[in-house]
């Protein structure tokens, strides 16, 4: 079993999303199930989506072909689209992917975190390897993926995209329930330890001072979506005297 998250603007501006971009994609997931086990909107942070799918490994392409598809159907942007490339020497600015393994015997509980730059551009990679980091040997996390594009990155089924590629995606299989917030605190604590960079809630535009990265965290539950902002935030508040 694999996990696929694709992050992409499709946006008409540089800000946000809008709400009728965010229905029109959620009323196309079902095509995406015909293919998959199961496929959500799981992350809206600035302009940036990821839509997130779990499939059995013989269908990967189709399913990535498919999310492909719906992207470019309910698309207001097509700049990111326009990046993917049908071989190496073609390939540009595109969509983020991140593909991680499932352990057929645990739900396939995760975390997923979603990046939209503001003039962040030179530091987004060490953000999100900070949170690649995090996760990477804690207990009950199986599999850690996504982050920045170092080289030229094969989407399969789909094509290539570039380095230029610049707000990422990563996500994390966690194999015990109650150790969720556990991994997301750790990864969004590493985020957060990095300079001009900021949790938001889910489908928050990027009012942010330019040389900024915003970030959402969502835990995928039992094909459930959490938003674990507001939780996060609520644990690490300060208390009073």
């Amino acid at each position: 079993m694999k996990m696929v998250s694709f992050g992409i603007d499709i946006s008409d501006n540089d800000i946000s999303c809008s709400d009728e971009l965010i229905k029109s994609i959620e009323n196309d997931l079902y095509k995406i199930e015909k293919e998959a086990q199961l496929a959500k909107l799981t992350n809206i942070t600035g302009d940036d989506i990821v839509i997130t799918a779990v499939t059995r490994d013989e269908n990967l392409e189709n399913v990535n072909k498919t999310i492909h598809q719906v992207l470019k159907d309910n698309a207001l942007g097509f700049d990111d689209l326009d990046g993917v490339g049908n071989t190496p020497s073609e390939a540009g600015e595109g969509i983020s992917y991140g593909i991680i393994d499932l352990n057929p015997n645990y739900l396939p509980d995760a975390i997923i975190i979603g990046f939209d730059t503001y003039c962040g551009e030179s530091f987004v990679d060490k953000v999100a390897k900070s949170a690649i980091d995090a996760a990477k040997g804690m207990d009950f996390v199986g599999d850690v993926g996504g982050g920045c594009v170092s080289d030229i990155q094969h989407i399969p089924g789909v094509g290539y995209v570039s380095s230029q590629t610049d707000d990422p995606v990563v996500l994390a299989s966690v194999e015990n329930v109650e150790q969720v917030g556990v991994v997301a605190g750790a990864m969004v604590g590493a985020i957060l330890g990095n300079k001009n960079t900021y949790l938001v809630r889910r489908n928050t535009p990027a009012n942010v001072i330019p040389g900024s990265v915003i970030c959402s965290v969502t835990a995928l539950m039992n094909g459930n979506i959490i938003d674990l902002a507001q939780p996060l935030s609520y644990k690490m508040r300060i208390l009073e005297k």
